[in-house]
């Protein structure tokens, strides 16, 4: 995969009037991977991506794009089609909206879910619009790929699917994918980046594994402290028992317990967290 930076923010910030949708983002997105970005309805997602495509000015900050070819397509979470047009008008007008075109490439993607290519986008199903929504964005090809709710009208089975073939690309053309969800059981065995915004900030980000490697769950009798020093993200007490999600790695002794944090562990807790400390 690229080693670098596919995309630099800075500062980013988005308003509406007096409501603010982004604040203060900063973040560098790791070229030639998948990234997640995660956070409940609301939080700013579709914000972000929008401005991140360029379909939205920002209020303050910046947005840099290292290469001087980098290239970004966006798929909306309404997955916006011309529904009088055919699959095949879609892919025509791809090729002329865009400076780079693979049409096999896209076709390819179109095949592989077996998308009609005469079929008038209006009378696919939900499933199959998505697919051709996913084929424009991947004929442009695009050194980065932005998805918003990119798997909600897809089944279980076409979820797996779409999620083997976007990793598949990411692998064979360093590509690099930021996607976006709150359904954070969606994340497991795809995304090695986590973004997490909670009402319009960014709350945590990093590499998955390293930040799932920096905190562990402790469980023992009821206490006021963690047994062991650290950041506390979450604490829990039912009973006799406190349970804390803790930035740290130590080991501990009995009566004392400690398991791996989950990436829904790290996720629940730190926006419950961000929550609390807002109300």
């Amino acid at each position: 995969m690229t080693e670098g930076i596919a995309l630099a923010v800075q500062g980013l910030g988005k308003r509406y009037g007096r409501k603010a949708a982004l604040r203060d983002c900063s973040f560098e997105l790791p070229a030639g991977r998948v990234s997640a970005l995660v956070g409940v309805n609301g939080a700013g997602k579709t914000t972000l991506l929008s401005v991140l495509a360029g379909l939205l000015p920002p209020t303050e900050g910046s947005v840099r794009l290292p290469g001087a070819d980098s290239r970004i397509a966006f798929v909306a979470q309404d997955k916006p089609l011309y529904r009088h047009f055919s699959v095949r008008d879609m892919l025509t007008l791809g090729s002329k909206l865009n400076r780079v075109w693979d049409q096999r490439r896209a076709l390819d993607w179109l095949a592989r879910f077996d998308v009609p290519l005469d079929r008038v986008c209006g009378k696919l199903s939900s499933g199959q619009q998505a697919q051709v929504a996913f084929a424009v964005a991947i004929g442009s090809r695009p050194s980065a790929l932005l998805l918003d709710e990119p798997l909600a009208n897809l089944d279980p089975l076409a979820r797996r699917e779409v999620v083997k073939e976007l990793l598949a690309a990411v692998v064979d053309t360093d590509m690099t994918v930021l996607l976006s969800t709150h359904v954070v059981a969606e994340l497991g065995g795809v995304a090695d980046h986590l973004l997490l915004l909670a009402d319009g900030r960014l709350v945590l980000s990093g590499d998955v594994d390293e930040l799932l490697a920096e905190h562990r769950n402790y469980a023992g009798p009821r206490s006021e402290q963690p047994p062991v020093p650290g950041e506390v993200v979450h604490a829990s007490h039912v009973g006799s028992q406190s349970t804390f999600l803790v930035r740290a790695a130590e080991p501990v002794t009995e009566p004392w317990t400690t398991r791996p944090a989950t990436l829904e562990d790290l996720v629940l807790a730190t926006l419950e967290n961000t929550r609390t400390v807002a109300a």
